[in-house]
């Protein structure tokens, strides 16, 4: 049985997804115009050795799912049941701290550790046969075989711990532009003996590369940054031996990959 996270009560449809994506570029472009035409802040702390500040996050993610060789196999009757599997993207949000060490007024190294709310969504389509009068099965093809579509979903509360490298174009008035890179390693905070009852199982540990750029605007007493980053898993987090038998032998490689949306505060 799956364990109810807080998350489900605060959950993010895809068009609050979208809107987030467009408040970012509508605050940068405010922002910018401020610092273009308004006075200059004295807000941040650009000149500090170590600074901190926290972030608020929203993000959509799916595992990338690669098939086996096996799979491709048309004599090998075992997988002969499964069609497809098709992972969506799916929102959740996440909140942490951030760490900025100063090397340079343009070279930041940040340390962000967060906690993430996952939820990751996969359809898997089977062959029925067209006799078998299964609901939901779709008998388009034409063929002597039709398909189900089953909907399974794994929840994950992720603990993250980011070290990024930061660059940021030199200040103009109230504004700066910056890259940001690093790696990331995260474990989950659920047990794996929970995690094995999943309908696609996977180990809790994991490492990700991680790239994005953002704004950093100034204001009076505070510094905000918008911010969007991608990531991708470098691990294969799948657990083959506690996956259904029924599509068990389907997947050989299960990695994580996600797109971000920042508010930094600094």
């Amino acid at each position: 049985m799956q364990t109810t996270h807080f998350r489900n009560q605060l959950y993010l449809r895809r068009t609050k997804v979208g809107f987030l994506i467009l408040t970012f570029f509508g605050i940068s472009f405010s922002g910018f115009s401020q610092g273009l035409f308004g006075l200059t802040s004295t807000a941040g702390s650009d000149d500090k050795l170590l600074s901190y500040g926290f972030f608020l996050a929203g993000h959509t993610s799916t595992y990338q799912i690669k098939y086996s060789e096996a799979f491709f196999d048309p004599t090998n009757t075992a997988n002969n049941q499964v069609y497809s599997i098709y992972p969506k993207y799916t929102p959740g949000f996440a909140l942490g701290f951030t760490g900025i060490l100063r090397l340079h007024d343009q070279v930041n190294i940040l340390l962000t550790p967060k906690i993430a709310f996952y939820e990751y969504r996969a359809d898997i389509n089977y062959y029925v046969p067209l006799t078998s009068n299964v609901p939901g099965t779709d008998n388009s093809s034409g063929n002597n075989l039709g398909y189900r579509t089953e909907e399974v979903v794994t929840e994950a509360t992720m603990v993250e711990i980011p070290l990024l490298f930061k660059y940021r174009s030199q200040r103009f008035n109230n504004t700066r532009m910056y890259f940001i890179g690093g790696a990331s390693y995260q474990f989950r905070t659920k047990g794996q003996d929970e995690a094995n009852l999943d309908p696609i199982v996977t180990t809790g540990q994991d490492f990700t590369i991680e790239a994005g750029m953002g704004f950093e605007i100034y204001f009076k007493y505070f510094k905000f940054a918008p911010e969007i980053r991608f990531s991708h898993g470098l691990n294969n987090i799948y657990y083959a031996e506690k996956t259904p038998a029924e599509i068990r032998d389907v997947i050989s490689s299960v990695k994580r990959k996600g797109i971000t949306i920042y508010l930094n505060f600094q």
